[in-house]
């Protein structure tokens, strides 16, 4: 398995948005109800649903997030045993959230420093570097 990035991606190629989010200088990472370990917001595109679109949906559902700013970084695609899975990576900075949460995402933590217990371990860390190293982190 490996992450390669894109400048760009042809439009209908991209099949996720995965949003690195911070608010007041603190990470903000989300916890599936059914699993013990964080991961950055993101999702899946819903037919006929425009890229920037799904990052600002699942941004909010994942996040709670009410008043944001959002803007692209990269394509990227996870490759494995030679396929590739297109999506598109952002950058939100929020402002305030929702009081509650109402999807799959158990929680959300704001955090100093990132942790150690990724969802996605070998896709999550190297989508923050690609951000640092584009100068948005």
């Amino acid at each position: 398995m490996s992450v390669i990035f894109y400048d760009q991606a042809e439009d209908q190629l991209l099949r996720f948005a995965v949003i690195i989010a911070r608010s007041r200088g603190k990470w903000v990472l989300c916890k599936h109800r059914e699993r013990d370990t964080l991961e950055i917001p993101g999702g899946r595109r819903e037919p006929g649903e425009d890229i920037g679109w799904t990052a600002v949906r699942e941004l909010r559902e994942e996040t709670g997030a009410k008043e944001f700013s959002i803007h692209p970084l990269c394509a990227y695609a996870v490759v494995r045993e030679g396929e590739e899975s297109l999506g598109m990576l952002y950058y939100a900075d929020i402002r305030s959230f929702e009081p509650e949460l109402h999807s799959e995402i158990e929680r959300i933590f704001l955090l100093e420093a990132l942790p150690e217990n990724w969802t996605y371990p070998d896709i999550q860390p190297a989508l923050l570097r690609e951000a640092a190293r584009r100068g948005a982190l």
